[in-house]
C-alpha cells in the first residue's frame, strides 16, 4: 500500500418527498438522494487514530456521545477490511445540516465506508456498504428503516413499505425543481412519532383514516412522477401537508414557509421528515420560479435553501 495515499469517500443527503409518519404503519414512502448537500470523507496516513469533524477533532477512543455511530462504523469497516491496527487520520466535512431529516448520519457513514474503501484500494459494493451503513443508524437512531442508507447511496427515488424490499424507479419528470428550505430548528423525529403512535391509541378510527390517505398520496405522487405530470405531484404534495398537520406533526415555522411557497407559485409545498422543525420541501415547473420562490422563502424565515433539478437527465 502507497503510505502517501489519500483515501475519498462522499455521500447525498436524502429527502423524503411523500410518506412521512404513515410509513410507520406500513404505508409507503418516497425518497431520493438529494445531491445539492453531501458528506465527503478523506483518510490519510497517521501516527494515532485521528477523527477530525465539524463536532470533535481528536483521538478516535475519545470521541463524545454524538459520534458513537462514527466511531462504530469506522471500527466496523477496518475490521471487515482486517486492517484493525491501521493508524489514520479520518477528515470529515459536511454540507449537509444535522437533525434536518435529509440523512446527514447515514451519508457520514456512507463517506467514511466508501473513503476507507478507497484508501485500502479495494472495491466497494452495495453488499460491502450498507450492513456497515446499517450497523451505524442502529446506534444513531434505535430502529431505523434502512431508507436513509439506501437513498444516501444511490441515484434512484425509493419507494418503501416497512418489511418489503427498497424498490427504485425512475425520477420520469421533464420539468420540475424541488426547492428545500431549513427552518434553522432541529426536527423532532423522536417526538412527533411519539406523538403520533399517542393520538393514534387514544383515537384509532380518525388517525388511521389519516395514516391512510398519506399511503394514497404517497402512491398518487409515483403515479405523478412515472407520468411526467408535476401539476399532479404538486397537488399531492399539498394535501399530504394538510393530512401530516392533522397528525400535529407540523408547526407554525413550517406552515408559514409551506403557505409562503404557494402564494410564491409553488406548484405544491409541504413538511418533510419528522415535522416540528427540520426542512419543507416546494415545487416549481422552471428554474426562474424555483429561485423566485427560494428568496421569499428565505424573506419569511427560512436559514437556508437548496434547488435540484428532478428533470430527466439527458
Amino acid at each position: 500500500m502507497n503510505k502517501e495515499k489519500i483515501g475519498k469517500g462522499q455521500a447525498s443527503g436524502k429527502i423524503i418527498l411523500m410518506g412521512e409518519h404513515s410509513v410507520v404503519y406500513g404505508e409507503p414512502a418516497i425518497a431520493f438522494p438529494f445531491q445539492e448537500t453531501y458528506i465527503s470523507t478523506k483518510v490519510e496516513p497517521d501516527t494515532t487514530m485521528i477523527v477530525d469533524c465539524h463536532y470533535f477533532s481528536g483521538n478516535l477512543s475519545e470521541v463524545p456521545a454524538q459520534l458513537k455511530s462514527v466511531k462504530e462504523v469506522i471500527v466496523q469497516t477496518l475490521t471487515a477490511l482486517h486492517h484493525e491496527t491501521a493508524t489514520l487520520k479520518i477528515t470529515i466535512t459536511s454540507t449537509i445540516p444535522a437533525e434536518r431529516g435529509m440523512g446527514s448520519s447515514a451519508a457520514v457513514a456512507v463517506s467514511i465506508v466508501r473513503a476507507l474503501f478507497d484508501y485500502f484500494d479495494i472495491p466497494c459494493t452495495s453488499e460491502d456498504l450498507l450492513p456497515l451503513v446499517n450497523g451505524a443508524e442502529k446506534i444513531a437512531h434505535g430502529n431505523p428503516s434502512g431508507i436513509d442508507a439506501a437513498a444516501t447511496t444511490g441515484n434512484e427515488p425509493l419507494y418503501f413499505i416497512k418489511g418489503h424490499p427498497l424498490e427504485s424507479f425512475p425520477m420520469n419528470v421533464s420539468n420540475a425543481f424541488l426547492i428545500v428550505a431549513d427552518t434553522g430548528i432541529k426536527g423532532q423525529t423522536r417526538a412527533t412519532v411519539s406523538d403520533v403512535a399517542h393520538l393514534f391509541e387514544q383515537n384509532k378510527q380518525e388517525i388511521s383514516q389519516h395514516i391512510t390517505e398519506l399511503g394514497h398520496l404517497t402512491k398518487s405522487a409515483k403515479q405523478a412522477i412515472l407520468a411526467d405530470d408535476v401539476h399532479t405531484l404538486g397537488k399531492v404534495m399539498n394535501q399530504a401537508h394538510v393530512q401530516l398537520q392533522a397528525l400535529t406533526v407540523s408547526n407554525d415555522q413550517l406552515d408559514q414557509l409551506v403557505t409562503t411557497a404557494r402564494e410564491n407559485g409553488a406548484l405544491g409545498a409541504k413538511l418533510t421528515g419528522g415535522g416540528r422543525g427540520g426542512c419543507m420541501i416546494a415545487l416549481a415547473d422552471s428554474k426562474e420560479e424555483a429561485e423566485k420562490i427560494a428568496a421569499s422563502i428565505e424573506t419569511a424565515g427560512a436559514v437556508a435553501t437548496w434547488i435540484q433539478s428532478l428533470g430527466v437527465k439527458n
